[in-house]
């Protein structure tokens, strides 16, 4: 393709191996964490390996598409553009186009085309393709920039400074093409916002109250890495004299996940893995959004939205992620991957002795010999190491590849 762009590896080496072969490929993620551009990238890529291939692309965000509206026009406009060669069929934003699966569906069984799209709404996977390609399909997300792809989309260089700015304007890829200025950012990223929850959160969702829904996402702001129930959000509420039903609370908190701007963390035994019902805990996809929307202050928030790059990191990396829960302690994540685990504490900086104890005695108490770290931003101390278990510093951490192996 012309368009020139970043290439972000980790998400087209994802799909690579899945080419050409019978499933239905799907990039998901929040609006504007730059899958267009990932699909994009995966057009050369075909092209690189099948140069006489027929690419088929539609973009539902551009008006010159907009006749594709349904299935049964769907499937006349790819008909009309199939050949002889290897054909290949990339939709971007295919959700809003009514009744997708059925066409896709048709399409995988007559074995037309080769099919990658791109969706903004988790509800399309749970509801209409697991109904309808139960098994067909392979979904890959794709996340706002890691630290790694900050530093390369606007040529920085490690180091603390670049760390904060990662902290506090986010990793929204279309950040490199505007100055580092907070400012001009939170304006972008205030109008990312606006069109997330008018798209996929409100219209998608056919959300009425649009005024709570904007104190819900600022008390989610507030509250980034809190024990979060439903009923203790409606007893704020009620001190607010505002009364909202519970399970209008938690429709709007669903909605808001499957939009993918918001992450729901349930919490989990640390000994069992039994999962519990209640008590879990809410990160945003994107930390300049968190920051756009509500006023920042670095001394008082910088604890959560390490807890929050953190999660999002592991979510990057294929983890499956777990609020531990220890007796009484708690473990910040329990993350599981191919039979492994890792035990995370986060922690600014560790002031004192009871502070030390406090970060990892909750992981000295777990009786097994998966990695355990306590992740800070200061300098390491005892030699990084504490009872076995490793204290280690969140650039490294965000930078490391092999998470496991720190």
């Amino acid at each position: 393709m012309k368009e020139k762009y970043v290439n972000r590896p980790i998400y087209t080496e994802k799909v690579r191996p899945f080419i050409r072969k019978q499933l239905i490929k799907i990039l998901t993620g929040q609006r504007r964490v730059g899958k267009s551009y990932i699909m994009l990238q995966l057009m050369d890529t075909v092209k690189m390996q099948y140069p006489k291939a027929n690419i088929i692309y539609i973009d539902k965000e551009l008006l010159s598409y907009s006749e594709v509206k349904d299935s049964n026009s769907l499937y006349d406009y790819v008909s009309a553009r199939l050949t002889s060669r290897p054909d290949f069929l990339f939709i971007d934003e295919v959700q809003e186009i009514d009744g997708f699966q059925l066409c896709l569906r048709s399409l995988l069984n007559e074995n037309k085309c080769d099919i990658y799209c791109t969706g903004s709404n988790a509800k399309m996977l749970s509801g209409e393709l697991a109904t309808h390609l139960g098994g067909r399909y392979i979904e890959i997300p794709v996340h706002s920039l890691s630290y790694r792809e900050f530093l390369e989309f606007n040529s920085l260089s490690v180091s603390d400074e670049s760390l904060n700015q990662y902290l506090t304007l986010g990793g929204m890829p279309y950040l490199h093409n505007l100055s580092l200025d907070r400012n001009v950012i939170y304006e972008y990223l205030r109008n990312v916002y606006s069109t997330i929850m008018l798209k996929d959160v409100v219209s998608r969702e056919a959300i009425r109250n649009v005024a709570f829904l904007e104190n819900l996402v600022a008390y989610l702001a507030d509250n980034v890495g809190s024990l979060f129930s439903a009923q203790n959000i409606n007893k704020y509420l009620k001190s607010q004299h505002i009364n909202m039903p519970t399970q209008t609370i938690l429709n709007y908190l669903r909605a808001l996940c499957n939009s993918y701007f918001i992450c729901k963390v349930q919490r989990a035994d640390v000994n069992g893995m039994k999962v519990f019902e209640i008590g879990e805990k809410y990160y945003f996809e994107d930390l300049g959004l968190r920051n756009a929307i509500r006023m920042f202050d670095y001394r008082k928030d910088i604890n959560k939205l390490m807890e929050n790059v953190v999660y999002i990191e592991l979510l990057r990396h294929g983890y499956n992620v777990y609020i531990g829960k220890n007796d009484t302690k708690e473990v910040d994540f329990i993350a599981e991957k191919d039979n492994e685990k890792l035990y995370i504490q986060v922690a600014y900086m560790l002031y004192d002795e009871q502070t030390v104890q406090r970060e990892f005695g909750g992981l000295m108490e777990i009786a097994n010999h998966y990695p355990k770290y306590v992740i800070t931003m200061d300098t390491l101390q005892n030699g990084g190491s504490y009872q076995g278990i490793k204290q280690v510093h969140l650039r490294d951490f965000l930078l490391a590849e092999d998470k496991g192996k720190l």
